[in-house]
């Protein structure tokens, strides 16, 4: 593999930074062309806080306000480029909105009850996949990153994210490299863990170390390829908290092996940031990779 451009392509704004913040940045540190592709605005995602309580539900004012945390995101990981992929042409002029999501069980989402007419689980896949081939084709870069084939945890926007590049892939010759964002089972027990020593605020909880995990975990077998996240861990926790009403409780946390910081979504529950950002390669790994990107055999 030649050394060239990364595009990563996610389902909602706050997904780049959550699932490939550091890899994001540290592509872009190198000096390579980095672009984040992005599925939907978000229009149905939960609110952190009072002061911007108003937008949930409003899933206009919503994507407007969260667009504008995307930006500023991107900005802090140095991310120039950025793609709404219902804004490459298609057969349809309609937007991408947020499918929504219900909670079946610890860290695994479904679909809900109630899918909005333009929900992008609607959306015809070929559709989709032949937008973002487009998008390929014109930056050509050697990685594509997205979710693993559950979503991370289950969301239907996740699945269909991967489903959609997956099948993009297949229409661009030569094909870039795939990356599946994915978690060692062990790293994040470990990272769970050792939350208990981070003084909580106000309602928040911890996570339980040894109950479920989502499908982002995987057996450390199956992750192939690690990104150091110190060197880039104040880009990513910028990205972070400039996703205002989605993320809080953002912090770095220092003299621990098993995390470099940790954060909270809407459920309250504290997530780690981990030392090292994982992945699970789909083709030959071999080649250059970035300064802090290493192969793990």
């Amino acid at each position: 593999m030649s050394l060239g451009g990364l595009v990563a392509v996610h389902a909602h704004p706050d997904d780049e930074s959550l699932s490939t913040g550091a890899l994001l940045a540290t592509w872009a540190r190198a000096g390579l062309p980095t672009t984040v592709v992005t599925c939907t605005r978000g229009e149905r995602g939960e609110v952190i806080g009072e002061a911007l309580a108003h937008l949930e539900g409003d899933g206009s004012a919503l994507a407007a306000h969260r667009t504008g945390e995307l930006a500023d995101a991107l900005a802090a990981l140095g991310v120039r480029d950025h793609v709404f992929l219902d804004e490459v042409p298609g057969v349809s002029e309609d937007r991408f909105e947020d499918s929504g999501m219900a909670w079946v069980g610890t860290g695994q989402a479904a679909l809900a009850d109630e899918v909005p007419p333009h929900a992008f689980v609607g959306v015809h896949p070929q559709d989709a996949a032949e937008r973002l081939a487009h998008v390929l084709r014109e930056r050509r870069p050697s990685v594509v990153v997205t979710y693993e084939p559950g979503g991370g945890y289950g969301h239907p926007d996740h699945v269909r994210a991967h489903e959609v590049t997956r099948r993009a892939l297949e229409l661009v010759d030569p094909a870039p490299l795939l990356l599946m964002a994915v978690q060692g089972e062990h790293a994040l027990r470990a990272g769970y863990a050792a939350l208990a020593d981070v003084v909580l605020d106000g309602p928040l909880r911890r996570p339980d170390a040894g109950g479920p995990l989502p499908s982002v975990a995987v057996p450390d077998d199956k992750v192939n390829l690690a990104v150091d996240v110190l060197p880039v861990r104040d880009r990513v926790l910028a990205a972070l908290r400039a996703h205002g009403t989605q993320v809080q409780a953002v912090r770095s946390v220092d003299d621990e092996v098993a995390l470099v910081g940790c954060y909270a979504l809407s459920n309250e529950v504290l997530a780690p940031l981990l030392p090292v950002e994982t992945y699970r390669v789909v083709g030959d790994l071999d080649g250059a990779w970035p300064p802090g990107v290493r192969r793990i055999t």
